[in-house]
């Protein structure tokens, strides 16, 4: 068709201006999309260089800086690359592999491949042209002498690392940076410092920016951005953490002009269109230190005899009338993802303001809430429920420990402190055992788990490391954030509205496989077939319940389930038996419930929401989220690894009694009882002996003498090192598990 021709097929308009039909027509004859190009030179069967693909797709010399630009973003995502003669090629084709590079302390890395396969192997040499955290596509040459898949980089699609945490140190006059996380091996040159810039001090931790990527012929180079200050210095370890693991931790400048702008108290205007529970006495139950108060509770009994049941209000804190969706602070808030909690320090998700103002539910003031009116059958059974938005007054702010001693324990001050609401508390407890009762007809899995905190003296320093106990009056309030949260899923579900839903998926069938073989050597079996539910782990939980080696069986069958992420795709909770769940009751600390609340708010009028533009915008946001919570759980873990060792430093020596936590090819850990510290009993001191790991059935079994390490055998160690530059512990064995006869016959009659 002539250009003539195609103007002539304009609407009037365009007619009229030449110069936006031309450029209308461009836009209607884009550039050849990704996949095509891809389909192009996947049909064509050999590489091409750029003017070959350019002849193939009809591709002009004005569209050709665009087309360039375009391959250049293909290859950066690993989707074609180049190779020696600048022809363009499909990895895939070359059979070559891409990845994310994974180092390991002693020098060596993998390449995690980012479709299904084994891992690459990568050798100290081949490392040093990469670093932890970067993309690469590698070929395989070969196994190494362990049998491992060997690999090669052809290139580096991308550096995981702009900036870095770590130690100054000098040799010979040469200034370089050791990295905090160990994951990275090669040490970081410094340039010479400019006049203005800091001066680098042996011992000094700092953030390095990386100017000079690693490569074969060279190290990593660097300077220094920031002096964070002495090693040793309290609270170290929590700035440390949160710069090796990129947590966002101070606020930008307009998400605190936003928050700053924000009232002091509940307005008269915020009252529109809302429903008046001030009158309702509604608490709030958390723990001594808590300071945020997101959710508050109240019950009352309706009805007798067969058509009895409760009414249960969940509020919970309305932060979606604050944080308005693509405003500064709701970025800042989809950016952490979360608050993350350390020993004395939180990282909150909004700012203070927020989290513990506006949107914390103090006591006998007014706040704005979200509510989940719940009308529950006697049997436990959720009958209807209703969400509005509704302004509140708590009645007290009561802690878990006065309402077990009120309830629970007939403390006489207790109830006298808690009269006013007691009957209401009771209320909540009566309906809490019906709810408790349902939980166990559903099945879902009640696992034991043990929680610890640390006590501080004034100086900052551990004084002891304490369990968590959980009293009945957590089970109170977690029965009811349960429910809160199965009506939020059924109600978006309902409606047909995207969310982002709790989801847990039950274990793999290579897990299970693992379990059941480990559990047929205890004559003990899971029933469910290929795909067991919730119910047949809790019926093994309460077969081993009275077990001694309880401990064992529990531990190995939680390690058989997968982690719980966030996901727009309903696949249901495995490890609590819903069919439906989301995340509703904490939108001061976790973005995905911020999301929900404005899900239900438009839905109440009768809207959408999206959480931002794109077609996959609530997959993206679920794996960011989940994302950000993997990175908090891992920089909290960091931060207590070297409390626990700078804890264990004065304790070099002592002996203590624990249980094997865990088994690997290297080693058995040991959970410590009472101090609650964990350490390594390498393997070469589990005896003179050649010991193997037998991962089926989580144990170390040595050959000549028949000894064996399994998980939750009970041992007496002694701690021999606390390094805090590696955050380990070392142990060596005083005491070991006894050889069962069994054990020592089974190796004889082999």
């Amino acid at each position: 068709m002539s250009n003539k021709a195609k103007t002539a097929k304009l609407p009037k308009v365009r007619r009229a201006d030449p110069q936006l039909a031309r450029e209308l027509e461009k836009y209607e004859h884009p550039l050849p999309s990704r996949e095509y190009i891809l389909q192009t030179l996947s049909e064509h069967g050999v590489p091409l260089p750029t003017e070959g693909l350019c002849q193939l797709l009809a591709v002009t010399d004005a569209e050709r800086p665009a087309f360039e630009r375009r391959l250049r973003a293909m290859a950066s995502a690993g989707q074609m690359m180049q190779n020696r003669a600048a022809a363009w090629l499909i990895p895939d084709k070359a059979d070559l592999i891409r990845g994310r590079v994974e180092g390991h302390a002693d020098g060596y890395g993998f390449l995690v491949p980012d479709e299904a396969g084994a891992d690459l192997f990568l050798s100290a040499r081949e490392m040093e042209k990469v670093l932890h955290g970067d993309r690469a596509i590698a070929r395989q040459i070969g196994v190494d002498r362990r049998g491992r898949p060997e690999g090669k980089i052809v290139e580096v699609l991308a550096r995981g690392n702009t900036r870095l945490v770590g130690r100054v140190f000098s040799e010979h006059g040469i200034w370089f940076v050791v990295a905090e996380n160990r994951r990275i091996s090669q040490d970081i040159l410094l340039t010479p410092p400019d006049k203005k810039g800091p001066k680098p001090v042996t011992g000094q931790v700092v953030m390095v920016e990386i100017i000079e990527q690693p490569s074969r012929q060279s190290q990593p180079i660097g300077r220094i951005v920031e002096v964070l200050g002495n090693y040793a210095d309290p609270g170290m370890e929590i700035e440390i953490a949160l710069r090796t693991h990129e947590l966002p931790h101070e606020f930008g400048r307009e998400a605190l002009l936003e928050a700053k702008k924000l009232p002091e108290a509940v307005r008269k205007s915020d009252w529109a269109g809302r429903e008046d529970l001030t009158g309702l006495p509604l608490v709030t139950i958390d723990g001594e230190t808590a300071r945020d108060f997101d959710d508050a509770v109240y019950c009352e009994r309706r009805g007798s005899g067969a058509k009895s049941g409760y009414r249960l209000v969940v509020a919970i804190a309305d932060v979606s009338h604050y944080v308005r969706a693509g405003a500064a602070l709701d970025s800042e808030a989809r950016e952490r993802g979360n608050s993350v909690y350390f020993p004395r320090r939180v990282i909150p998700m909004l700012p203070e303001k927020i989290s513990n103002g506006l949107c914390s539910l103090n006591p006998e003031v007014e706040r704005l809430c979200m509510v989940c009116d719940m009308n529950i059958a006697a049997g436990g059974e959720i009958l209807d429920y209703r969400f509005y938005p509704a302004v509140m007054h708590s009645r007290a702010r009561l802690t878990y420990t006065e309402v077990a001693a009120a309830l629970y324990q007939n403390d006489a001050a207790a109830k006298q402190k808690l009269a006013p609401v007691l009957p209401h508390l009771k209320n909540l407890d009566a309906l809490f055992r019906v709810l408790f009762k349902a939980r166990q007809v559903r099945g879902a899995i009640d696992f034991e788990t043990l929680e610890t905190r640390m006590i501080f003296d004034p100086q900052g320093k551990i004084e002891r490391i304490e369990a968590v106990e959980r009293n009945e009056a957590h089970r109170v309030i977690e029965e009811c954030m349960l429910a809160a949260n199965v009506c939020a899923s059924d109600f978006l579900k309902e409606h047909g509205h995207a969310a982002l839903y709790r989801v847990h998926q039950g274990p793999t069938a290579e897990r299970l496989l693992k379990l059941r073989d480990f559990l047929s050597g205890f004559g003990l079996q899971l029933t469910g077939g290929a795909e067991p539910t919730a119910k047949d782990y809790s019926r093994l939980l309460e077969q081993v319940k009275d077990r001694p080696d309880k401990q064992l069986l529990q531990t190995v069958m939680l390690r058989s389930l997968r982690q719980a992420v966030y996901s727009p795709d309903n696949v249901g909770h495995f490890g609590l038996a819903y069919e439906s769940y989301t995340h509703f009751t904490s939108p001061i600390r976790r973005y995905p419930d911020l999301l929900i609340h404005r899900a239900i708010k438009a839905v109440l009028a009768h809207g959408r929401y999206v959480p931002q533009d794109g077609d996959n915008a609530w997959e993206e946001t679920g794996m960011h989220c989940s994302m950000t919570e993997r990175r908090a759980d891992e920089a909290t873990r960091d931060v207590e690894a070297w409390l626990k060792c700078y804890y264990m430093q004065d304790r070099i020596g002592e002996e203590f009694s624990g249980s094997i936590s865990s088994v690997l090819p290297f080693g058995v850990f040991v959970a410590l009882d009472e101090v609650f510290i964990e350490g390594l009993v390498h393997v070469s001191e589990l005896g003179s002996d050649y010991f193997h790991y037998d991962e089926a059935r989580h144990q170390m079994l040595g050959e000549r003498s028949g000894k064996r390490y399994r998980l939750a055998d009970r041992v007496r160690v002694q701690l021999v090192r606390a390094d805090l530059e590696t955050k380990k512990i070392d142990f060596r064995l005083v005491e070991s598990p006894v050889v069962s006869q069994k054990t020592k016959n089974t190796r004889k009659s082999r």
